[in-house]
């Protein structure tokens, strides 16, 4: 439960490149009373000047909330068995589906909560957090997420903000990928890439780029007098007309682009429109 004078006691574990400016949101939040622990001492050192308590050890933190976010899920796992049963366990490294119910099973209360938004949207607080678990632990860890993230969603069950976290980073390093083509094109075509890559940073705020086309609530078939037929026909249409010039330049220059010939076969389909 909170502590006696209303503060919510939250401790924060992992205080890397992510995880100290999201500890400093804490410590400047009202209401929350933060401890925090890293085995680097500098950035503990920082997280007290701002007004936290540091801790000797995981285990000697005493919170409602732990907050972790450290390197991978056998870091995860070593700091959940220091906390134990107790406080709810607040996961928020990106962590394979299995971790957040494995540490359920050995009587833990976790969410699993990984982010989105890197160290600026850490640093300013306007992260998307993914949660996954009951409702009542989300509830008492509700206050620290918000004062950490802008984008707070209750996506489901346990595992479920891991899921979605994989499903959002699916999109992230396919279009990476995809970019490092089209950065191949451009090059063999005698294009400026710095110049390209201001193109597409300035465009994608506007359009909001691959999230532009996700405002259905299904994958399923689109009918054709669903409005969606008609916009994703257009989108569709582009697509393809746009995909085929850039595989026909890629053909003139002898560049390989096999994720945009994939694309060109499956737009249609992917789009719901058969």
């Amino acid at each position: 439960m909170p502590s006696l004078d209303g503060g919510l006691r939250v401790g924060f574990v992992g205080l890397g490149n992510i995880g100290k400016p999201m500890a400093l949101r804490l410590a400047a939040a009202d209401g929350i009373e933060l401890t925090v622990y890293d085995v680097v001492p500098g950035p503990v050192a920082e997280l007290v000047e701002a007004g936290a308590r540091a801790a000797d050890n995981v285990a000697a933190i005493e919170a409602d909330v732990v907050c972790v976010m450290v390197r991978d899920d056998d870091q995860v796992r070593a700091v959940a068995a220091d906390v134990g049963p107790g406080p709810v366990l607040v996961v928020h490294s990106t962590v394979a589906p299995g971790t957040p119910g494995e540490l359920a099973a050995q009587g833990l209360t976790v969410l699993d909560a990984p982010v989105s938004g890197g160290p600026m949207g850490a640093a300013d607080g306007s992260l998307a957090i993914m949660v996954g678990g009951c409702g009542d632990a989300f509830d008492v860890a509700r206050p620290a997420l918000r004062a950490m993230g802008s984008k707070v969603v209750h996506a489901g069950p346990l595992g479920a903000g891991t899921r979605m976290k994989l499903a959002r980073n699916l999109i992230h390093f396919v279009a990476f990928t995809a970019v490092t083509e089209a950065q191949r094109l451009a090059e063999a075509s005698g294009l400026d890439l710095v110049q390209l890559g201001e193109v597409v940073r300035h465009t994608d705020a506007i359009t909001g780029g691959p999230g532009a086309i996700m405002y259905r609530d299904t994958t399923a078939p689109i009918a054709p007098d669903d409005f969606w037929h008609g916009v994703f026909g257009h989108v569709a249409a582009l697509g393809e007309k746009d995909l085929a010039f850039a595989i026909a330049l890629a053909d003139e220059q002898h560049v390989e682009v096999p994720l945009a010939r994939l694309s060109l076969d499956r737009l249609r389909e992917g789009l719901g429109l058969g």
